[in-house]
């Protein structure tokens, strides 16, 4: 009888101990590596001109999604981090965006599309080393389509 006790007293102590354990490191002050943002398109019957077609505000930032309307159309999209237009991605782009794409169950970047109108937006954010990479997919005719990658 004397044995039970022990053995629940030190199950006791090995539990507290690992709760007290520290986990894998997270940091509060560091955004995700891979981020996907959905958005919704603007209503075609819009005013002409640059029209605001979704906001997304954190702590690590502000993700506007914008459109170009014309005669009531939307003619493309495009994203602006914190006020400002992204820099365009020179070069090759690095593998991991494909990575991060796979993960949210959008397509590899490849070449933009001329058009990017769609029923669906979506903006994928990428860390990678000193680089934020931003990605603008439109979902169209049942795909995900690339249109276009900047550097915030």
């Amino acid at each position: 009888m004397v044995v039970k006790p022990m053995i629940s007293a030190a199950a006791v102590t090995v539990g507290a101990l690992v709760a007290l354990s520290p986990g894998p490191a997270v940091s509060a002050t560091q955004p995700p590596n891979c981020a996907a943002i959905a958005f919704r398109p603007i209503l075609s019957r819009s005013g002409d001109g640059q029209q605001d077609a979704g906001l997304y505000k954190s702590r690590f930032g502000r993700i506007e999604v914008k459109a170009i309307v014309k005669d009531g159309q939307t003619q493309n999209y495009f994203v602006e981090i914190n006020g400002k237009p992204l820099q365009p991605a020179q070069g090759t782009l690095p593998a991991t965006l494909a990575t991060c794409a796979k993960a949210k169950r959008l397509t590899p970047p490849g070449t933009p599309e001329q058009s990017c109108t769609g029923d669906q937006i979506t903006v994928l954010i990428d860390h990678t080393g000193d680089d934020r990479y931003v990605l603008l997919y439109v979902h169209r005719a049942g795909a995900w389509r690339f249109c276009s990658a900047g550097i915030a």
